[in-house]
């Protein structure tokens, strides 16, 4: 009788502590589940988050060659396509530009505030040195 006794006070531990577990795990998933993102805010999760604009951007580079880098380095990035004249515009918001390379490892960053009016800006990475031919991608966020 003793070794039932004990066969059932182990059960009705892991029973209880089953019990805990997922009491433990329901609250945590909700306070996750209650984080949001919306444009203003940065938080955790996934939400659509409206565009200033509905075309899409595209962008190009100068290259100068650099006899110090033995290769040609990014001169000038311009944006082009930006809307500045429809009513939820992309006109004067700020704006953060990563030239990436391998592994998407960020090679430079420029910030600054996008134009009042016209369809382009330009981003000066000169002084960044980067090397054009380790260039594998462009990220912009505007907003």
């Amino acid at each position: 009788m003793g070794a039932r006794m004990r066969q059932m006070s182990k059960m009705r531990r892991a029973v209880t502590a089953l019990a805990i577990g997922a009491t433990l795990f329901a609250a945590v998933y909700g306070l996750a589940a209650s984080l949001g993102v919306t444009s203003g805010n940065l938080g955790a999760g996934d939400s659509a988050v409206a565009a200033c604009q509905s075309g899409g951007l595209t962008t190009s580079y100068a290259t100068t060659y650099s006899a110090a880098a033995n290769g040609y380095e990014v001169g000038v990035l311009t944006v082009s396509g930006l809307d500045t004249s429809s009513p939820t515009n992309c006109a004067s918001q700020p704006y953060s530009i990563t030239i990436s390379g391998a592994a998407n490892a960020s090679l430079a960053e420029l910030t600054g505030t996008t134009p009042a009016s016209g369809d382009t800006f330009d981003a000066d990475f000169s002084s960044a040195n980067v090397n054009a031919a380790s260039v594998t991608g462009v990220h912009l966020v505007i907003g």
